[in-house]
């Protein structure tokens, strides 16, 4: 569903519940965000999110591992630790015991790598196959992360490169080669754990995960509810080693068109910046990495750190005064 579709949905939702009723819940509706998070004490709160998607990869089991880390990338995206999971599967009756089995193995050795119990779920029949988590974990609300709390000056740094939604489209259509689809599925497979606990060891208070919205509609939501402007710079922003063609050869899916639709007036890009690479910065991601604010007086000791632990960390613009985003 697309963004303006999603908030006309909503809306109801909102009316229905207002947070001034309920003082313990720290982020709802009325602060859209990666999670909902419900205050149990001074020390602890409980993260809540689910997810769940068709297939963006041919392999079973690499589906339901990249499912599953998408899953639990909201949770990290907001300071926590998950510790306990319920699968969603809608699975196909024609397809063949061990074909399900192993979207199911893939999503709960994933857990198992993060720590995380799957202690069961709901299945239902359908004419194509969706697999995702419901995820909860457990998040300190002095120190949890949320899309506000950027601060002109502000660094942005992302975890993951972009391009993984014009590449798996391609491989939908015949017109990817292995090599790039391998490259893709690591990084989809690949918690954002250790970016999580980076931002949380440096204490910071923005951050989110890019995924569906793409970077700029990711960045844009950021970027209002902490009431800056943001500078992208393209040279600076990574992206997998197929993306530039395929994003030439317009295999975006169709939420790339939808995110540039609904996010794209707020977004200013120099004259010199080709089409396609406009394109690429609303692809919609799938279990893509965090994108966090870092203060600049900490940027040098975060990205060093960040290089101690082997999580790759790209400097990709600021926040800014004023509103909106630019890209140069």
């Amino acid at each position: 569903m697309n963004a303006e579709t999603l908030a006309q949905v909503l809306r109801p939702v909102e009316k229905i519940f207002d947070n001034r009723n309920y003082p313990d819940l720290l982020v709802g509706l009325a602060k859209p965000d990666d999670a909902a998070i419900w205050r149990l004490d001074s020390t602890r709160a409980l993260v809540v999110t689910t997810d769940f998607f068709t297939p963006v990869v041919d392999d079973p089991y690499d589906f339901g591992s990249i499912a599953a880390a998408n899953s639990l990338s909201d949770v990290y995206a907001m300071g926590g630790q998950p510790f306990l999971a319920l699968n969603i599967a809608a699975l196909l009756p024609d397809l063949t015991p061990e074909i399900n089995s192993e979207i199911l193995r893939g999503g709960a050795e994933k857990c198992l790598e993060a720590g995380v119990v799957i202690a069961g779920g709901h299945t239902v029949q359908d004419k194509e196959p969706k697999y995702g988590l419901v995820v909860i974990g457990f998040v300190d609300p002095q120190k949890m992360l949320t899309k506000g709390g950027m601060q002109p000056g502000d660094v942005l740094v992302m975890t993951k490169p972009l391009g993984f939604g014009v590449t798996t489209t391609a491989l939908k259509q015949e017109k990817a080669a292995p090599e790039d689809v391998a490259e893709v599925v690591g990084w989809m497979k690949k918690l954002n754990r250790a970016a999580g606990a980076l931002a949380l060891e440096f204490g910071l208070h923005a951050a989110t995960d890019v995924t569906g919205f793409g970077l700029l509609g990711h960045a844009g939501e950021m970027a209002a509810a902490s009431g800056v402007g943001i500078q992208f710079y393209l040279e600076n922003i990574p992206f997998v080693s197929g993306a530039l063609k395929y994003a030439q050869l317009r295999t975006f899916p169709g939420g790339a068109s939808d995110n540039r639709y609904y996010f794209g007036p707020r977004v200013n890009f120099t004259e010199d910046i080709p089409d396609e690479k406009q394109m690429l910065l609303f692809d919609p991601q799938t279990s893509g990495g965090l994108l966090m604010a870092v203060p600049r007086s900490i940027q040098e000791s975060f990205l060093k750190r960040a290089k101690e632990i082997d999580l790759p960390a790209w400097v990709v613009g600021n926040a800014i005064e004023g509103e909106g985003i630019r890209v140069v």
